[in-house]
C-alpha cells in the first residue's frame, strides 16, 4: 500500500476572464463614441396634419393669439388655436374669469362660408390632434360642436365652436376653449 498523497495544486488564473470583460468594455465605449459623433440633432416639432378639402387653415391670422400666454393653454393643447381661411375677428377676445380661476377664453368671428364647412374643418383638425368629439347641437345657438381633450398640466381641456348665426353667406361665430377643473 502507498502512502497518500496530497492532491495537486494547480493555479487557476483570472486573466482569461478579465480579458474578456476588458473586450467587452472597450468595445462598449468604442460604439458609445461613434453614436455620439455621427448622431444627428432631432428637434421635436408638432406634426401639422394636411387635411384635403373642406376650408383651408389659415397659419398667419392671429385672432386666437389673444387666448395665449406663456404655459396657457399647454403645448399639447394650443395646437387647437386655429382659423380657417378668410376669418375675421369681432372685438376682442374675452377671458370669462378675468384671470381668478380656471382658464376661459372666447372670441367672435365672421367667416365666408358654411356652418358645415366650419364645424367640419374644426372637426378634422382638432381629431387629428387627439381632441374628442364629446357634444353636437345647442338650443341657443344654430350649430355647435364640444371637444375634449386632456392636457400636460393634468387638467382636461373643453374647446368649442358655436354658430351664432348666419346671413348672407357669412357666419358668425365663437370659439371657445376653456380649462375643465372636473371631469366630462
Amino acid at each position: 500500500m502507498s502512502e497518500p498523497r496530497p492532491p495537486l495544486t494547480t493555479t487557476t488564473s483570472i486573466l482569461p476572464a478579465m480579458l474578456v470583460v476588458g473586450v467587452a468594455l472597450g468595445t462598449l465605449v468604442i460604439f458609445l463614441i461613434i453614436d455620439l459623433v455621427t448622431s444627428p440633432r432631432v428637434t421635436p416639432s408638432s406634426p401639422r396634419v394636411a387635411i384635403v378639402g373642406g376650408l383651408g387653415l389659415d397659419a398667419h391670422n392671429a385672432g386666437l393669439r389673444a387666448c395665449q400666454s406663456p404655459g396657457t393653454p399647454p403645448s399639447n393643447i394650443s395646437g387647437a388655436l386655429v382659423l380657417p381661411v378668410s376669418t375675421h375677428s369681432q372685438g376682442a377676445a374675452v377671458h370669462a374669469n378675468s384671470g381668478a380661476g380656471d382658464y376661459d377664453c372666447l372670441r367672435h368671428f365672421t367667416t365666408r362660408t358654411s356652418a358645415g364647412a366650419l364645424l367640419g374643418f374644426y372637426e378634422a383638425h382638432l381629431e387629428s390632434q387627439g381632441w374628442s368629439l364629446f357634444s353636437t347641437g345647442t338650443s341657443h345657438a344654430l350649430a355647435q360642436m364640444l371637444f375634449q381633450k386632456a392636457g400636460s398640466d393634468t387638467f382636461y381641456w373643453v374647446a368649442g365652436v358655436t354658430v351664432n348665426s348666419s346671413s348672407n353667406g357669412r357666419l358668425s361665430w365663437t370659439f371657445r376653449i376653456y380649462q375643465n377643473s372636473s371631469t366630462i
